[in-house]
């Protein structure tokens, strides 16, 4: 090898060697890091991004419990519900893990069954919270809204006690509400003079909790007293207005049935004085005056609404109904009438 060669042979090893030295392997980003980026995205409301760090936390770390539960959560929420409960019954399976884990396992599931309208199921889940965590506020609140969901009132009525007995702070809405879970179960059994007596009770108790309001009203129409059913629901109304969309019918339809035709007018006035942007009162009272013969008067209502509202599909439904009634063109006035009645039960304006 001569002097030339044996020089190229030196400079390139030093090359390769300043390469090996010089050039440093990237290092890995640790788990914990990654998932506190998966955290803050989602914060942001990124869950593209939340999802990307969390997938890249459990290939580095399989036995990293929360960015699973993440995972299924972010997987529930974005609609994949049945992806969701894999992920979730897999942690459950998983041997040694606190009990604090167990229970975290256990909400993420029943939050996924709730989801796929599973309630017995939720349930379950519910009650092994509480089989880790007997006090557990949310599992024992979860369990509530199931109660009311499904009119297990005398299990509701129990469970709303307990609510109460956690918090350990006098809530008189909470009370309120036990008596009238009570009352349902009362009612159940036809007993209405004692379900009458509890609604009262709750309403003495809590004179600005809303729904005594409302389940009184609903006794009394049940037994007929049409007037004290009109009352209860309308300070109801005046409590609740934000809510008020399914009781105004119930008022409309006792004012029908005790004759008293001009009062529906002032009734649905007064709601709308008290909550202008009652859309659903307000095309109710367009339709009174129509059928009262006053198109004028109901046109004139729904074009000043309108001015407010004019990207309501609801509103200006009533506007055509109107517009062909006065043309006394009637063959699309029974399906206009069905569409608004389905935008009325779906709570859409």
């Amino acid at each position: 090898m001569n002097l030339y060669h044996f020089m190229i042979l030196i400079l390139i090893s030093l090359a390769v060697l300043g390469f090996l030295i010089f050039k440093k392997p990237k290092k890995k980003q640790p788990a914990e890091s990654i998932y506190t980026r998966a955290l803050n995205a989602i914060i942001q409301g990124d869950t593209k991004i939340a999802l990307s760090h969390l997938k890249d936390v459990v290939k580095q770390d399989t036995n990293h419990i929360d960015a699973y539960l993440q995972i299924g959560n972010i997987l529930r929420e974005e609609g994949s519900v049945e992806a969701a409960i894999k992920i979730h019954r897999s942690l459950t399976v998983r041997p040694n893990l606190p009990k604090e884990v167990h229970r975290q396992i256990h909400k993420s599931l029943a939050l996924d069954y709730y989801k796929s309208d599973n309630l017995e199921r939720a349930k379950v889940e519910a009650l092994k919270v509480l089989k880790v965590d007997k006090k557990n506020l949310w599992a024992n609140q979860f369990l509530l809204e199931i109660n009311e969901n499904q009119n297990d009132w005398k299990e509701a009525a129990q469970r709303s006690k307990v609510v109460q007995k956690i918090k350990s702070s006098k809530d008189p809405d909470q009370l309120s509400k036990f008596l009238v879970f009570q009352s349902m179960d009362k009612l159940k059994n036809n007993q209405s003079d004692e379900a009458i007596a509890l609604l009262k009770k709750a309403i003495k108790n809590s004179p600005n909790f809303a729904l005594p309001y409302l389940k009184l009203g609903d006794v009394f129409f049940a037994i007929n007293k049409l007037n004290d059913a009109i009352k209860s629901w309308e300070k109801f109304i005046e409590l609740n207005p934000d809510e008020s969309k399914e009781v105004l019918s119930k008022v409309e339809t006792a004012y029908f049935d005790i004759g008293q035709f001009d009062e529906v007018e002032k009734f649905y006035n007064r709601v709308i004085q008290n909550n202008p942007s009652n859309l659903v009162a307000l095309v109710n009272l367009a339709n009174v005056l129509q059928q009262k013969g006053e198109y004028a008067a109901s046109m004139s209502l729904i074009d000043d609404a309108l001015l407010q509202n004019n990207d309501s599909i609801f509103i200006n439904l009533m506007k055509l109904k109107l517009s062909l009634k006065q043309s006394d063109d009637r063959r699309y006035n029974k399906s206009i009438d069905r569409i608004i009645d389905l935008f009325k039960e779906n709570n859409i304006s």
